[in-house]
């Protein structure tokens, strides 16, 4: 496993300031939209320095999983997350994720590039939609009939009937089978879902969220490297390093700009990668 992190970069990645640069974008999308930045990720790798597609998901995987520990931390010294939910969360997609890796493996790089792009599309598309529209608020918490799936108590714990148990596992699966196959963190269908259908606050499920993605991350990481994938520890340290800071700045600068305003122009922002990635795999 050392020699597979040791692996030698490309010499465009032996200059620093790129892949800094790079992780700091990624970062930056993180903190601004709570978690769907990570989809710059593996464009941003592959067409800027030039790594391949099945080492940039590790890559982006990698920065994912770190850059969502520290908001971790973060976020539980504040109270905001929610470990058993979010244990239920994680466990599911840490079964799937290597399926995920293992399937991307598989896959002919301009095929894993287009289907990418797709998601992206998809990614855009339902941002743009729902850029007006606030998510639905969680039910009321004493009232056992108030989800759609899953209630909570007169204290405020969830109820974990098997209907609510098997609805959160398979949005779980449905994760960790994106984050392993493309190596995104998932947090734009995880915070939706906890806040709809696990009734829960909004800044707790960005927590539990950064929980899920943290180590959902790190299973597909594993993954990679258990399958005999190459990860350049050098970008990924770099990559890293930037998306920390980044995370942080976008964060604060979140506060300052609406929630539509932020969502219309981060989905412009992935329909252009989104098609810049189609017309560079198909006339390739």
């Amino acid at each position: 496993m050392g020699m597979l992190l040791a692996q030698a970069l490309p010499p465009d990645l032996m200059t620093l300031t790129p892949a800094v640069i790079s992780g700091c974008l990624v970062g930056l999308a993180m903190g601004l939209t709570g978690g769907g930045g990570a989809i710059l990720a593996v464009p941003l790798l592959v067409y800027w320095l030039g790594v391949p597609a099945q080492a940039a998901v590790a890559i982006s995987l990698a920065t994912v999983a770190g850059t969502a520990v520290i908001g971790t931390i973060e976020r539980a010294r504040l109270g905001q997350v929610e470990f058993p939910t979010g244990l239920l969360f994680a466990g599911a997609g840490m079964l799937t994720a290597p399926l995920g890796s293992w399937l991307g493996k598989g896959l002919p790089p301009q095929a894993l590039l287009l289907a990418f792009a797709c998601l992206m599309l998809l990614i855009a598309m339902r941002m743009w939609w729902h850029a007006d529209r606030a998510i639905p608020p969680p039910a009321n918490a004493c009232d056992p009939n108030g989800g759609p799936s899953c209630s909570r108590d007169l204290e405020g714990t969830l109820r974990l009937t098997s209907r609510c148990a098997t609805l959160l596992a398979a949005i779980g699966l449905t994760v960790g089978l994106l984050s392993g196959l493309f190596g995104v963190g998932g947090g734009f269908l995880i915070v939706p879902a906890l806040v709809s259908f696990a009734s829960m606050g909004i800044s707790r499920a960005v927590g539990t969220s950064l929980l899920v993605m943290s180590l959902v991350g790190m299973a597909g990481v594993g993954s990679h490297l258990w399958q005999g994938q190459t990860i350049p520890l050098q970008a990924t340290v770099l990559f890293v390093a930037g998306s920390v800071p980044g995370l942080l700045a976008g964060s604060q600068l979140a506060r300052t700009l609406s929630r539509p305003l932020l969502s219309r122009i981060f989905a412009g922002m992935i329909l252009a990668v989104a098609f810049f990635v189609i017309a560079r795999s198909t006339l390739s």
